[in-house]
Formats: structure tokens, sequence, C-alpha cells
């Protein structure tokens, strides 16, 4: 049986919670995020949108862009008890339902008996009654497709992507909205020429293996229509970490490592909690000139004890050659497994 596939996305989520809360912001620039110089925009409403503002945008920048915006902090309390009341309508369509994020999810409708489209629009109705908001959908035969239907036509969009419509309805597409392909492996193919979807399509299998070793494949098949990976009911978590915008850019490694050192505090206090530990710390930084940098270490044993990932972040940081200033540093663990055992610290070998 070919699967159904429905992706949900809500539209400009955190901006739309706020314009119900408040009508009078209705029809408005709404940009929802940090509201210091140095904070970035978490979300923004269309009408921002036309100004170009964007996710992860810096603050300052949208306020040049948009200088009659309405900046509002976010307010994840109130994100989470309407993102709540949303999944609690997917529960009642299937239980197999896999969350994405707050306001993000796939549903794999294969074994319904109501119609998909039918199913779209119970979604979209029960959503707007219980909540007052609107979201998009997508409905095809993988999660690749589905995702990018979604996206198709928003806000408050509804599209299907069915087995014939495919390669063709791909080929107008940026190679941007291929779900694998990062800003990195979308310059370094529009370097080479490549910047639409058909161009991509006529590239043999041999040049993607070349350019993205065995995940090329996977490339080479999501823009045939092949996407394996299932709906996961449980989604493991798969990395914890903290980052933070510094007060002022600073090439000061000694500052630098206040932060990572409350970052580890917090961290372990979250792996201790829920009785996990990892292996493989991360450490990112960004620029002043707004780029974007992560260097990674993997251990031969799981740790979580603070000391331990102070110590290894520590070492990153060390090894980098900072040729300008830093406006913000992050620290994550990942390779998560359960803590079976108290966990020795890195000092105790």
């Amino acid at each position: 049986m070919e699967k159904v596939i429905m992706h949900v996305d809500m539209d400009a989520f955190f901006a739309s919670v706020e314009i119900i809360d408040n009508p009078k912001l209705k029809g408005k620039p709404v940009i929802v995020g940090g509201t210091s110089e140095r904070g970035v925009v978490a979300t923004c409403s269309y009408e921002a949108r036309k100004y170009g503002v964007r996710s992860a945008m810096p603050i300052y920048i949208a306020k040049t862009k948009c200088p009659h915006g309405i900046f509002i902090p976010t307010r994840m309390s109130r994100y989470k008890e309407a993102s709540s009341e949303i999944f609690k309508v997917f529960s009642k369509l299937t239980p197999y339902v896999e969350p994405i994020s707050i306001d993000e999810a796939y549903l794999d409708i294969t074994e319904s008996q109501r119609a998909p489209l039918e199913l779209a629009k119970y979604i979209k109705d029960e959503v707007r009654k219980n909540t007052g908001l609107t979201l998009s959908v997508g409905i095809s035969f993988n999660k690749f497709l589905a995702k990018l239907a979604s996206d198709w036509n928003k806000p408050n969009g509804l599209k299907v992507i069915t087995q014939d419509m495919v390669p063709e309805i791909l080929f107008p597409l940026s190679i941007s909205k291929v779900h694998g392909l990062g800003n990195k492996s979308v310059k370094r193919l529009n370097d080479i020429g490549v910047f639409t979807v058909e161009e991509l399509y006529k590239l043999p299998l041999e040049i993607l293996t070349e350019f993205f070793g065995k995940y090329g494949v996977e490339i080479y098949g999501r823009i045939r229509g092949i996407d394996k990976r299932k709906v996961e009911i449980s989604r493991q978590r798969k990395s914890t970490g903290r980052e933070s915008t510094l007060k002022r850019d600073t090439d000061d490694k000694d500052e630098l490592k206040k932060y990572i050192r409350n970052f580890c505090i917090s961290i372990s206090k979250e792996l201790t909690n829920k009785s996990i530990s990892g292996k493989t710390i991360t450490l990112k930084i960004k620029t002043s000139s707004f780029e974007n940098h992560t260097k990674s270490k993997t251990l031969p044993l799981y740790i979580s004890k603070e000391e331990d990932i102070y110590k290894e972040a520590c070492e990153i940081l060390d090894s980098i050659e900072l040729n300008e200033k830093i406006r913000l540093i992050g620290v994550s663990i990942s390779s998560l497994k359960e803590s079976k055992i108290e966990q020795m610290t890195l000092f105790d070998i």
C-alpha cells in the first residue's frame, strides 16, 4: 500500500499567537524574538516578511528593514500552551504523529478510513476553532514531498503531490528546497552552475556521490520521489545544548570560557535529570560578520558531568584560531544514551 503522509506547519506561529492574543496587531508587521539590539528574530508575521525580515535575522537588521515593525519578546509558555491544543487535534486522527518542533509535525494517515483532503480540512477547522490559528498542510506519498507541499502556498495552504506529478513538479524549484541540502551544499552546487532541481536532476549519481558521499545517493533518489524515512512516533532526542549572544563581541577566550562554564552547568543538570549521557561535544561560534562555525570532538566514553563537558569544550575552543571577534557562542552534547550506571569523570580514569 502506498503511504499517505501529511506534513502540518503552523503559519508564522509565534507571531500569529501574539496577534490572536492582541487583535490590534492584526495586519501589522509583528516581529517576535529578542528585543535587544543583539537579539535575533524568532519569527515574524507575513506583513513583516514583505520588508525582507526573516527568522534568525539580527534584530538590528530587522529594524533597519522594517523600522515601523512591532517588536515583541518571546513567550514560550504561551506558545507551548497553543501547541498542546494543536497536537491534541492531530492525535485524534492517527496515533502516528511525529513532532518536528513546537509548530510542525508529520502524520502517517495511510490507515485512515477518511480521505486525505477530508482529514486536512478537519485539522484546519478544528485548530482554527480551538486556537484561532491557521496552518498549512502538505500531503504526499513520502515525508520530503509532504513537507515541500505544505510550504507551497502558505499561509493557510493545502497542496497534494501525487506520484504522477514527480519529478516534473519539482524541476522549477530552487535546490535550496531539497531536504538535506544546506547553505554550504547549495553554494557548492551553485558554483558548478546548478541552481534548480531540474539542473540537479541531470547530474549523474557519480557526481552527487563525489560531492556528498553516501548522502549523495539519498539526494539523487529524493528528487526522483524516493524517500524511505518513516514517521517516527517517538523521536529520540539527538542532542542537547545551550548558546547565547554575547553582550559585546569579543575574542577573549577567558571571557568566552565563562559562558561555556554556565552552559556546561545547565547541560549537566539536564543530562543528570534525564539519566542520559553523551560522547560528542560540539562548540558553535558566530563571528561578528555573522558567519557560523562548529567544531566537534567525539570521546571514547560517555560523559554527563559538568567538569568533563567543560574540559572538552574548552579544549575545542583553545584549538580554534579566532581571526575575528565572536558575537555568539554555544555548546552541545550529542551521541546520547541512557545512563545505566553512575558515570565516571574523565579525571577518574
